[in-house]
Order: structure tokens, then C-alpha cells, then sequence
């Protein structure tokens, strides 16, 4: 591959290291690379999920992000702490307006909330070659967080995050240029890279390829026509390419459409389920009243508890946009009674309003008084933001399936 056409980048991707369970330790004046601690989504449930776990509490039991609380081994040296997700947005903040001392905001991508890509074109005279300014990030974060994070270094985003997951975690710092693809990625089998699920790395075995250099070396036009798109991507990544822009303001998306959903602490019953979906309704009808839209499509997911099945994902259209809570509600439920078995207990329920026009430019029913309709969501909404989002609630969600009064105290599913 003749690398000298395309563009090269100073790219950094820092992931912090056991960033939630790092938290807390320095929160109690621990190491967070010595001790052992766990952070628990939920101390009150025994299977409540293992949000994170310290490097010395993995290494030595074995503990990861896919365990539950009650498989934590009975030893009297490991921390259990219940998760703080406001705390970790509040640190994961301080982070990025460290970095922007760097670089401007438009050469900071926020990956997610312990992970952003940096690119760090031109500051040699400043701070350096881009090894150097990995270095001063790193310790300056360690100086002033009290936080160990891993730093890959590359001439694009996919070099630079796929040489952090593979090196960096051992070393600190790594860096792969396009000259060291073919050493340092070609024989990584393909289900270690990013971008490539359990059942891509099915299909690809199955096809004979099982580390990146042969799909490196599988012929381009056979990926494309097996995977499309994504084949063609595979192939280049496997070179190292990549042409995701490096600069931009990363925080603005074109919203598609406004979801909602919940995995629900308990098994729920037909009855029950239909307090979720309203609840599940207005907050997806409120976030879309806020940004001035209105959907066409409402989407209906129920996921079964694991003893009774998998559940079923449909969706129905409707003549005129609408925000109404009790419009989509209504269809919503529709979906739930065409499509539930009649016995299968709950366990997850999710609902999105897509196909979305501008607010203002939906047409009313002349033979039905939306306005007053709409009227009422947006006097709800406006109490709600003033005087907090339990502030005023219908009726069903005081009852036992009501889930709002409960997710007001957490942040992305976890406790605040």
C-alpha cells in the first residue's frame, strides 16, 4: 500500500482507566491502580451489575463490567461502592476543558464519557511532537485528577483508538503510523478489533479470515459484495485507512428521532406494561416538543424476560406528525396488544417517535382539537422545567409499574 497520497493526522485516543471505580478510589483517598473496588449499579440488588471494577480487583479475581454483585468473591480487602454517575460526568468534564488548554474544542471528540479522540496537529513548537503532548496530557491529568489513562497515538482515529485497546492498556503510551500496520495489527485476530461484533467475526472466520492481515489481503470486490458498504470499510481499516474527519464540531448530530427505554428491575405483566409505556411516551414526546419536532412512525420494543422468550420490535405510521403524548401512547399500545403473546413476562420496553417533520409545519385535524391537546404538553413541560421533572406526573405513575419517580434519581440508567 502506497500510504504517500493520504492525509496523515497527530492523533491522540485517551480511554482513563477503570474511569468509574478510579473515581471513587480517589474520592476515599485510595490508589486506584492498588486497591480493590468495585462500583455496583445497585448495592440493594444482589444482581445488579458490576459498572466497574478497579486493574488489581480484575487482575486478581477476575472481576469485569459483565459481572453481578453477588458473583464479587468474600474477600474483606475489596471496596464496594454504589455508583455516582453525576460524579463521573462532572470529572469527565473537568478532563475535556483540561485537554481544550491543548487544542480548540474543534479538535476534541468525545467518544463517550471516559474516552475522546484529540487531534493535536501543530504543536510542536508549543508543546512538542505529538508523543510528547500524549506524555504532558497523561501526567498533567494524573497530577491534577489523581486518574491513570491509556493513550494511542495514531495518523488517524481508527490507528490511534485500535492501538490504545491493543497497546496502550499495557504501556501507557502506544503508537502505530500506517509504515507499522502490518507489524503491529495484521496478526491481531479480528474479533480484538474495533468495529467487528461476535457475529462479524463469524461470517469472517467462516470465509477463512481470523486475523486482520487476511483481511487485509482477501480480495476487495468479494467483501463488497458479501457486506456492502461495511466490507469496503473493513478492507481499508485493515490497511489502516480511515477518513473520518478529524476537526468539526463533533457535539452537533442530525437527531433521526426520540427514543426512550427501560430494562425493567422486576418481571412486568401485560397489565403492567401499559404505566412503562405512558411513562416511556411522554418523555419521548417531550424531548421531541422541546427541539420543535413531531414523528409520523412510532416504535414499539418489548423484550421478554429470559425464561419466556425474545419479544418483538414493531413499528406503525400514522396520517399527521404528532408530539402528542396520548396520540403516540395510544398507538404504541396498539402494537403491544396486535403483537404480545397474552403470558410472556416483561423485562424491557422501549419506544421511539421518528419520521420526523418541524413542529410548526405539521397539519391539524379539523375534526379533532389537537390544540388544546398540545396545550397541555407544553404546560406540563414548562412546569417541569422549573420545578423539576416529578413536579407533575399522571396519575399512573405513582402506581408500582410507574418507572419516572424511580429514573428521576439516575443518570443513564444508573444512580445519580
Amino acid at each position: 500500500m502506497n500510504y504517500s497520497s493520504y492525509p496523515r493526522n497527530d492523533v491522540l485516543c485517551i480511554d482513563m482507566r477503570s474511569f468509574y471505580a478510579s473515581v471513587e478510589a480517589v474520592k476515599l483517598g485510595e490508589d486506584p491502580m492498588t486497591v480493590q473496588l468495585a462500583v455496583v449499579g445497585d448495592t440493594n440488588r444482589p444482581g445488579s451489575i458490576v459498572l466497574a471494577a478497579s486493574p488489581t480487583l480484575k487482575k486478581k479475581h477476575g472481576i469485569s463490567n459483565v459481572s453481578r454483585f453477588f458473583e464479587l468473591p468474600d474477600d474483606p480487602e475489596i471496596v464496594i461502592v454504589a455508583a455516582h454517575m453525576a460524579d463521573y460526568l462532572e470529572v469527565s468534564v473537568e478532563i475535556t476543558r483540561l485537554i481544550n488548554q491543548y487544542v480548540p474544542k474543534e479538535a476534541i471528540h468525545q467518544y463517550s464519557v471516559d474516552e475522546v479522540w484529540v487531534t493535536v496537529n501543530g504543536l510542536e513548537k508549543q508543546f512538542g511532537n505529538r508523543r510528547e503532548v500524549a506524555m504532558s496530557i497523561k501526567q498533567e491529568i494524573l497530577e491534577s485528577f489523581g486518574l491513570t489513562c491509556s493513550i494511542g497515538i495514531g495518523d488517524n482515529k481508527f490507528l490511534a483508538k485500535v492501538v490504545m485497546d491493543l497497546h496502550a492498556k499495557k504501556t501507557g503510551i502506544a503508537e502505530c503510523k500506517y509504515e507499522d500496520v502490518e507489524e503491529k495489527l495484521w496478526p491481531i485476530p479480528v474479533q480484538r478489533i474495533w468495529g467487528i461484533g461476535r457475529r462479524m467475526q463469524r461470517n469472517l472466520n467462516r470465509m477463512g479470515i481470523v486475523n486482520l492481515g487476511h483481511l487485509a489481503n482477501f480480495p476487495l470486490k468479494t467483501l463488497k459484495k458479501r457486506f456492502g458498504i461495511m466490507g469496503e470499510q473493513l478492507y481499508w481499516h485493515a490497511w489502516g485507512m480511515d477518513f473520518s474527519p478529524v476537526f468539526g464540531n463533533f457535539t452537533k448530530t442530525e437527531q433521526k428521532g426520540f427514543g426512550h427505554g427501560i430494562s425493567l428491575l422486576r418481571d412486568y405483566s401485560g397489565e403492567e406494561v401499559a404505566a412503562c409505556v405512558l411513562d416511556l411516551c411522554e418523555e419521548a414526546c417531550r424531548r421531541a416538543r422541546t427541539a420543535g419536532k413531531a414523528g409520523r412512525t412510532i416504535h414499539l420494543g418489548i423484550a421478554y424476560s429470559k425464561e419466556t422468550g425474545s419479544g418483538f420490535n414493531r413499528s406503525r405510521s400514522v396520517l399527521l406528525p404528532t408530539n402528542i403524548t396520548m396520540d403516540v401512547y395510544g398507538t404504541a399500545m396498539q402494537l403491544f396488544r396486535e403483537f404480545y403473546d397474552g403470558i410472556s413476562k416483561i423485562r424491557h420496553v422501549y419506544v421511539t417517535l421518528d419520521n420526523l417533520y418541524d413542529d410548526g409545519k405539521t397539519q391539524l385535524n379539523l375534526f379533532d382539537n389537537k390544540l388544546k391537546q398540545k396545550d397541555i404538553g407544553f404546560v406540563m413541560d414548562t412546569i417541569r422545567d422549573k420545578y423539576g421533572t416529578t413536579s407533575i406526573l399522571r396519575a399512573t405513575s405513582y402506581t408500582d409499574a410507574g418507572i419516572t419517580i424511580d429514573r428521576s434519581h439516575k443518570i443513564g440508567g444508573h444512580q445519580a
